[in-house]
């Protein structure tokens, strides 16, 4: 009976073992993907600051087109032309819409 005792405690001491061997590696499998995680997670700061960075230069060359383009019209280029006279009259437009308003 002493031996099946010992025996079991044997097993039972093994199993132990085993769930302390795979609890280690889960835990070490776990700070890996934490220290992945927070690469990501860095990266995609990264790339998110990158766009804003991008959009904001879209925006402000889009900007730009539209004051060349408007600059070229009223130097005599022709292609805009059309399109400026429609700008400035909806300026004064809003210009004279402004000075009605101020007059009431």
């Amino acid at each position: 009976m002493c031996n099946e005792g010992m025996a079991a405690m044997g097993g039972l001491s093994e199993i132990v073992d085993s769930l302390e061997g795979r609890l280690d590696e889960l835990y070490k499998k776990m700070l890996e993907l934490q220290k992945q995680n927070s690469e990501l997670e860095s990266k995609i700061s990264r790339s998110e600051a990158a766009m804003k960075k991008q959009s904001d230069e879209i925006a402000a060359l889009q900007q730009q087109n539209e004051s060349l383009r408007i600059a070229n019209s009223l130097l005599g280029s022709d292609d805009n032309k059309r399109e400026t006279k429609l700008k400035i009259n909806s300026l004064i437009r809003e210009i004279d819409f402004c000075i009605a308003q101020l007059s009431e």
